[in-house]
């Protein structure tokens, strides 16, 4: 059976997990973040969130580099995959996907079609995530679709929360592991997914809507310019909250 030929950019947690998660499949010829790149591959996985021009001059430079018929999968958590299909010359190979970091641990991934989109491209994304047997479920095209944008907002209420004095960071997660039976607390999972696709997600849902309930938290975009966004830097909600511990005890 001939192989599938796959290419991941990004320069994020979701990607490098892609990335791992593929390599581990006898079905696919896999390659990271490789430019220029090969004109016959089957399928380019783009998941840049935060940074929309990067987003945007990716999607094109991809476009610029393969044949007519690659599938383009692209992160939908900032915009929607119908408005990042605009950014091409040809929308309808490229289909939105919605998942957070840490996928692995039983999240499933959402797959969106943008209004643009070929529906042949929309199985073929499937098949690529069942590939690395990844559940798939198709949603609506919208910022966030389902999971990330409902897990976002639950985060930035805990950071209002944090920010209004409400309590500290590990009393907001035990109160949510205990009071709601999560596996995580939402600061918590944020610092796991990465703050930055939480700020992502907001972002684009305020952007859209313009409804105040969709208001990043300054707390996290205060997190997000000093770069502790969690994931591999280490560094979150946590580390404010020992930072600040230490700094009134002096």
């Amino acid at each position: 059976m001939t192989s599938k030929s796959i290419v991941v950019i990004g320069e994020n947690l979701l990607a490098k997990e892609l990335f791992g998660a593929l390599q581990k499949s006898e079905k696919v010829e896999v390659t990271f973040n490789q430019f220029p790149i090969n004109h016959h591959v089957d399928v380019v996985i783009e998941t840049t969130n935060l940074d929309l021009e990067q987003k945007k001059s990716n999607l094109q430079g991809i476009e610029s580099r393969v044949s007519a018929h690659t599938l383009m999968l692209t992160t939908t958590l900032h915009v929607t995959a119908t408005e990042a299909a605009s950014w091409l010359s040809q929308p309808e190979r490229l289909i939105g996907f919605g998942t957070f970091s840490n996928f692995n641990n039983g999240a499933l991934i959402e797959v969106a079609a943008p209004l643009q989109a070929d529906p042949e491209y929309l199985q073929v994304a499937t098949n690529t995530f069942q590939v690395i047997g990844q559940e798939t479920e198709i949603v609506e095209d919208e910022v966030g679709l389902v999971f990330p944008r409902i897990l976002s907002l639950i985060i930035n209420e805990a950071a209002f929360a944090l920010t209004e004095g409400t309590a500290a960071v590990d009393a907001i997660d035990t109160a949510m592991k205990k009071g709601t039976n999560y596996p995580l607390g939402p600061l918590e999972w944020a610092e796991k997914i990465g703050i930055d696709d939480v700020y992502s997600v907001l972002l684009g849902l305020y952007k859209q809507f313009g409804e105040e309930r969709y208001r990043p938290a300054p707390m996290i975009k205060k997190l997000v310019q000093a770069g502790w966004v969690g994931g591999e830097t280490d560094k979150g909600f946590y580390h404010y909250q020992n930072r600040k511990s230490k700094e009134y005890s002096i």
